[in-house]
C-alpha cells in the first residue's frame, strides 16, 4: 500500500527542504516554503516494475511521417502564432497578466470553432457560468454552441470530458485554480499545478483533444506555478500588452509543431479583440517625423517583418551617476552600445542621462536594433532629426563595426511597402537588396555617426 510522506517545497523554485524555514536556500525567496503531503507510491518496488515491464518496438529513424492534424480557429493572428491552428492531441499553455485579455481571446476562438461545427468545451475555475455568459453576450457571442462549465476538481473535469464524443478543443481557465485528490495541497501550490497539468496533458495525448491551459503571470513576468509546466506542454504562448495601449501581442515562445518567436497582434475594442493585419502601420502611427532622437527600426518577429519607432532622449545629468531608463529593449544592450560610442567612435555621451523607448509598447529582443538605437542616440545628442523616410537595422560589434543581420530582404520589402525610400544597414548580400530603395551600407559605426553629426552641424548653422 502506498504511504504518504511530508516534504517542504519552495513555491518559487520547486526546491525541497528537509524542514520548514523562512528563506529558501536555493532561490533566496522568503516565505515560499510550504509543507506538502505527497503520495510516495511505495509498494511498487523494483521487482514489481520489472514484472510489469514490456519490451517496446524500435523503428528506424528514416520513414514516412504524416503532418500533424490541426484545428484552425479562424482567427488569423492566433493561427499564425500556433503554426496553423491547435494540433490535435496537444497541450498549450497561454500566459499573461491578469485582465490582459486571455479569457476574451480564448472565448472568441471557442465561439469561432463552435460556429464551424466543432465541439468546444470551456471550463472556468475562476468565474461562474453566469459571468462567462455575460462576457459572451457583451462580445456578441451569446448564440455560439460552446459547452460551458465551472469546476476546479481535475477528476470531475476529466470524467466529464470522457463522456460523449471527444471534444476538438478544451479550454481550462485557469490552471492555478485546479486541484486534484492525488495530492494533499492547497490549490495554486507547485504540486497541485504540476499534477493537474500532467493529468490534463495525459488526457490530451490519449483522447486527441487539443487542451489549452491558461496561466497567470507573476510580478516578475513569469508564468505562476512551477517552470516544469512549460516543459510538460507542447506550446507556450505569452499574451503581452500595456494598459495604456489598446493593442495586445500574442507571442509564441515554444512550439513543438511550428516556429517560435511568432507574434500575433490584436487591438482591444468594445467588441473584443480585433486582428491587426498590418502591425507596422499601427506601431508607426502618430510618429513625430521631425523630432530629433527618433529612428525607425526594421525588425523581425518570427517570420514577420515589423517596423517600429525607437525614441531616444539624451539630456545633461545633474547627478553624479547619470540615469539610464529603458522601455522595450535590453538595458544591458544599451550599455554596450554606449560603451562602443564612447570607446570606438569618440562620442562623449556617458555623462548624460539616457532615456530609450520603443514606441507603442513593443518589446524588442534581437540585436539588429543596435544600429537604430545608436542613430537615435546620436540624433538626440546632436539635435539633428534623422530622415523620416529611412529605416535602420544592423548589429554593432564591440570593435565598432556594423554586422549584417538575417532576413534583410524581408525587412527591406516591408519598408518599401510602407512608403520608405532608404535604408541604413550593414553590408548586404547580392540577393538582399530591394529595388527602389536607396541602401546605405556601412561597415564602421563611426562613419554613420559622422554623417549624422555633420547633418546636425549644418542644421545648427542654418
Amino acid at each position: 500500500m502506498a504511504r504518504t510522506k511530508t516534504s517542504y517545497v519552495c513555491q518559487s523554485c520547486r526546491a525541497v527542504a528537509p524542514r520548514w524555514q523562512g528563506r529558501c536556500e536555493a532561490c533566496g525567496e522568503w516565505n515560499t516554503i510550504v509543507e506538502e503531503i505527497v503520495d510516495s507510491g511505495v509498494g511498487a518496488g523494483p521487482k514489481a516494475a520489472t514484472a510489469s515491464g514490456r519490451a517496446i518496438q524500435l523503428v528506424p529513424l528514416a520513414g514516412e511521417t504524416e503532418s500533424a492534424a490541426r484545428v484552425e480557429t479562424g482567427l488569423g493572428e492566433l493561427d499564425r502564432v500556433t503554426g496553423g491552428g491547435f494540433v490535435i492531441g496537444s497541450a498549450v499553455l497561454v500566459g499573461g497578466d491578469p485582465g490582459i485579455g486571455k479569457s476574451t481571446l480564448l472565448l472568441q476562438a471557442a465561439a469561432a470553432l463552435a460556429d464551424r461545427g466543432q465541439r468546444v468545451v470551456y471550463i472556468s475555475g475562476e468565474e461562474a457560468v453566469a459571468q462567462v455568459r455575460l462576457r459572451a453576450q457583451r462580445l456578441g457571442l451569446g448564440g455560439s454552441a460552446v459547452s460551458l462549465a465551472s469546476e476546479t476538481n481535475v477528476e470531475i473535469i476529466l470524467s466529464t470530458l470522457q463522456q460523449g464524443p471527444t471534444p476538438h478543443l478544451v479550454i481550462i481557465d485557469s490552471i492555478q485554480t485546479l486541484w486534484t485528490d492525488r495530492v494533499d495541497s492547497a490549490p495554486g501550490t507547485v504540486t497541485q499545478v504540476r499534477t493537474s497539468a500532467q493529468a490534463l496533458t495525459r488526457f490530451a495525448k490519449k483522447s486527441g483533444a487539443a487542451v489549452v491551459l491558461v496561466g497567470h503571470v507573476t510580478k516578475d513576468g513569469q508564468i505562476a506555478g512551477p517552470r516544469v509546466v512549460e516543459h510538460m506542454v507542447d506550446a507556450v504562448l505569452y499574451f503581452e500588452g500595456d494598459s495604456s495601449h489598446t493593442f495586445r501581442i500574442l507571442r509564441g515562445v515554444k512550439n513543438r509543431y511550428g516556429a517560435t518567436d511568432e507574434i500575433g497582434v490584436f487591438e482591444m475594442t468594445a467588441l473584443g479583440l480585433q486582428e491587426v493585419s498590418n502591425p507596422s502601420a499601427l506601431f508607426l502611427d502618430q510618429r513625430d517625423e521631425g523630432a530629433a532622437g527618433s529612428a525607425v527600426f526594421a525588425g523581425m518577429e518570427g517570420t514577420r517583418p515589423v517596423l517600429c519607432e525607437i525614441q531616444a532622449l539624451v539630456a545633461p545629468s545633474p547627478l553624479g551617476t547619470p540615469r539610464r531608463a529603458v522601455v522595450g529593449w535590453d538595458a544591458a544592450r544599451l550599455s554596450m552600445v554606449l560603451a562602443v560610442l564612447e570607446s570606438r567612435c569618440g562620442v562623449r555621451i556617458g555623462a548624460n542621462d539616457i532615456y530609450l523607448n520603443v514606441a507603442g509598447g513593443l518589446k524588442i529582443a534581437e540585436p539588429a536594433a543596435d544600429l537604430a538605437v545608436a542613430a537615435a542616440l546620436i540624433s538626440s545628442l546632436s539635435g539633428a532629426p534623422l530622415p523620416p523616410d529611412t529605416v535602420y537595422f544592423g548589429e554593432i560589434s564591440l570593435a565598432g563595426g556594423v554586422r549584417p543581420v538575417v532576413h534583410a530582404a524581408l525587412r527591406l520589402r516591408e519598408a518599401q511597402k510602407l512608403g520608405f525610400k532608404a535604408a541604413v544597414t550593414g553590408r548586404l548580400g547580392a540577393g538582399d537588396k530591394a529595388s527602389g530603395l536607396r541602401i546605405g551600407e556601412y561597415t564602421e559605426l563611426a562613419e554613420l555617426i559622422g554623417r549624422i553629426a555633420a547633418r546636425g552641424q549644418r542644421a545648427a548653422a542654418e
